[in-house]
């Protein structure tokens, strides 16, 4: 595999689809880079996926670092985000700003950012020192507490325009991608046809210029865990129950 980089990713708008997986350990990175995945992003989803948390709210910025780095050495080539934690920027700039750095230091080649207006003198702040930016609009998980759980976003007029202009607002300040998150198919369709960087979407539609799911949701490892826009590419819930219980039954009979 070639080493993915930002500008070829950006080359891609509008041409070719880009493929992103969130995961947070070396074994499936080296994984996801045999597959030829074309970025990895470390998420703070690790508080709900690694940790058992109800959300992303109590992940810490060296939890991030800490992952960022295992995934670092177990894929050198997919253009690896790291994701900025609740509590990690929002109280300054200058924080926000410090806490880039740390995640760039332990191997992020890029950082997401979740909001829109109010996030946008940070994205300016970091691009300016070379600090790729990833925003995040539309069901922003760290907002869960403002929107009462993990709901699709822009089902409402004024949503869907607040939506927008976070987009174009985050672009405009410099981020070089979009994660776009829980929005109508329509909505996803219009802001990646307005704005010139990707946009990649999770439970938004196939219009976007790219798809991220989660490693662990697409293997199928949690069989209660069925959203309507996961594709389970495996049952690994029941194939790895049934290797454990039959491991057991060897232990046991003394096989």
């Amino acid at each position: 595999m070639i080493k993915v980089t930002l500008p070829k990713l950006k080359g891609r708008k509008g041409t070719e689809k880009i493929s992103m997986v969130t995961c947070y350990d070396a074994t499936f990175a080296r994984l996801v880079e045999k597959a030829e995945i074309d970025s990895i992003l470390v998420g703070d989803s690790l508080g709900m996926v690694i940790k058992g948390e109800e959300n992303t709210l109590n992940v810490s910025i060296e939890e991030v670092a800490h992952h960022v780095s295992a995934v670092k050495r177990g894929a050198q080539n997919p253009f690896l985000i790291a994701d900025m934690p609740f509590g990690s920027y929002q109280d300054s700039v200058e924080n926000g700003v410090k806490n880039a750095v740390k995640l760039v230091k332990a191997g992020a080649e890029a950082v997401k950012i979740e909001g829109g207006s109010e996030v946008c003198p940070l994205i300016s702040k970091l691009v300016s020192f070379g600090i790729p930016v990833v925003a995040h609009v539309g069901l922003t998980p760290q907002y869960v507490n403002k929107f009462g759980g993990f709901a699709k976003r822009g089902k409402s007029e004024e949503e869907r325009g607040f939506i927008m202009d976070s987009a174009i607002a985050v672009e405009k300040a410099g981020a070089d991608m979009i994660v776009l998150e829980g929005i109508p198919e329509a909505l996803a369709a219009e802001i990646t046809g307005n704005v010139k960087i990707p946009t990649i979407g999770i439970g938004a539609g196939t219009e976007t210029d790219g798809q991220v799911l989660v490693i662990y949701d697409l293997l199928g490892m949690n069989a209660d865990f069925n959203p309507s826009f996961l594709k389970k590419y495996l049952n690994l819930d029941s194939l790895v129950t049934s290797a454990l219980k039959e491991y057991r039954k060897d232990v046991v009979s003394g096989k």
